[in-house]
């Protein structure tokens, strides 16, 4: 959300512009964006991982497979960043960016296994919830990190979060990289 926001702001306030006028490659923007939130978003990551020890929170795993959960969140971060370049270059102001961010998060948060076991849901709700990019991620923190997965259950996304979790960030980059790149050079036309 913090993209599409910061993205529909500056494209509001004539930054974007700016920046397309100077001599710099044209993918310079969006890749710097999209990099520049990873990085304010692992300054984030280190907040809550600080606030998490000192509530009881625990790795109970190597540091190896610490560093691969991490790299995996900053993963799914850069992402997430081209999700919201596309819609922030999408929408046509701040609060619709907003707006639109919050339905994307929240039925991707609330129809996962971060909050409510899988098997707890409707039958038809079941498969949304256990293919869902953001079920695969924590299933696959939780095992990177040796936190016990309290909703385990059976089939590949359960068997191979790590693997699913991959297989999303390529599905969701190989889809919304492109997207992002074409509604920005279609903005000049």
């Amino acid at each position: 959300m913090t993209t599409a926001i910061g993205m529909c702001d500056d494209l509001n306030k004539g930054i974007i512009d700016r920046f397309r006028s100077l001599p710099m490659a044209r993918s310079a923007v969006l890749s710097g964006r999209t990099l520049s939130d990873v990085v304010c978003n692992a300054g984030v990551l280190v907040v809550l991982m600080v606030s998490g020890v000192a509530v009881g929170w625990r790795v109970h795993t190597s540091v190896g497979e610490f560093l691969a959960g991490v790299g995996l969140l900053l993963l799914f971060i850069y992402v997430m960043s081209w999700v919201g370049v596309f819609m922030g270059l999408s929408v046509p102001t701040v609060e619709v960016a907003n707006q639109v961010g919050f339905t994307v998060v929240f039925p991707l948060t609330f129809l996962s296994n971060v909050f409510v076991p899988p098997q707890t849901l409707p039958t038809w709700l079941r498969p949304i919830a256990e293919w869902n990019p953001v079920s695969a991620l924590t299933a696959s923190i939780r095992q990177l990190w040796g936190n016990p997965n309290p909703f385990t259950a059976a089939g590949f996304p359960a068997e191979h979060p790590i693997l699913l979790t991959l297989m999303w960030v390529a599905v969701l980059v190989a889809v919304f990289a492109p997207l992002g790149v074409w509604r920005y050079r279609a903005m000049s036309r």
